[in-house]
């Protein structure tokens, strides 16, 4: 349904059409980019990522297999080779929302991470408005630590960020 494939400049310009206003970039990436989001800034994201010799960022569009249409973006980075451990950022389903792309990108990186980078725990964080991606992440297995509460102020709202993960062990429970 989903694959991961390596997230290079050819997407650039369908990631900045997708993020086209300023609240959805800070929900997408915090403070990472400032708005609007440009190929420099693009550019700048991606040096070192995706490289399997020096693990530190896998950056990722998932596309539809059946349409090979780019419906989503997704990463994994924060990767302690010591503490085999990484953190999912920067989710985004840009297209066909309710078909579970949401689901598959994260179960898509949750066996890279496990299965290919040998990870013992994945971790994100997700706004606690943000009800669809945590029911999402709970369907992938990810079990809820804790709640930063207001940890961001965003206009003159805060928002709490709700941190979730999952360990290799529970993972691997789900794939009997």
């Amino acid at each position: 349904m989903i694959t991961l494939e390596p997230f290079t400049p050819a997407d650039f310009a369908q990631l900045i059409a997708w993020v086209d206003n300023e609240r959805l970039q800070y929900e997408w990436s915090g403070s990472l980019f400032s708005f609007p989001l440009t190929p420099s800034a693009l550019t700048w994201y991606l040096e070192g990522a995706n490289d399997f010799a020096h693990p530190e960022v896998f950056i990722y569009k998932a596309v539809d297999s059946e349409t090979g249409r780019a419906v989503g973006h997704i990463s994994l980075g924060g990767i302690s080779e010591h503490n085999r451990s990484g953190r999912i950022s920067r989710v985004l389903v840009a297209e066909g929302k309710g078909r579970g792309y949401c689901a598959a990108m994260v179960r898509a990186l949750l066996r890279i991470g496990f299965e290919e980078l040998h990870l013992h725990r994945i971790d994100l964080g997700v706004y606690d408005f943000n009800q669809a991606a945590i029911r999402c992440y709970k369907k992938c297995g990810l079990r809820i630590d804790g709640i930063m509460r207001d940890v961001v102020r965003h206009d003159d709202h805060y928002w709490s960020l709700v941190e979730m993960s999952i360990l290799e062990d529970e993972w691997r429970a789900q794939q009997l």
